[in-house]
């Protein structure tokens, strides 16, 4: 596949991920195995799709930044369960969300490392 394919799965899969996390946070109780479903789903096509675009983009070489990227992934993937479990702390787990999604992103476009 070409890397705009995995480019365009990535994207779709992480605005999925993180408006059922979200959505999670609010949501009824009875909703949660559709909503775990639904993210643990779209985890999976981030990270399938992060490392198809590592392998066309960067030929397998890992870089510093990647790193920051597998954290924010594992991070924003544990918080929909989370904001079922603890449903006190939903506005904690959105600001680590945001935090996790702002370091992502600068982590991609300012590449410090």
């Amino acid at each position: 596949m070409s890397p705009t394919v995995y480019h365009i799965i990535h994207l779709v899969s992480l605005f999925v991920l993180f408006g059922y996390t979200f959505y999670a946070f609010a949501a009824p109780a009875e909703t949660r195995k559709k909503v775990l479903m639904i993210t643990g789903i779209a985890s999976l096509l981030v990270l399938i799709s992060g490392f198809g675009l590592m392998s066309k983009v960067y030929q397998n070489q890992f870089q510093a930044w990647m790193i920051v990227k597998l954290v924010a992934w594992l991070g924003v993937s544990a918080l929909a369960g989370l904001g079922y479990r603890r449903r006190g702390a939903a506005g904690v787990f959105a600001i680590v969300a945001i935090t996790l999604a702002l370091a992502a992103v600068v982590a991609v476009y300012a590449k410090p490392f």
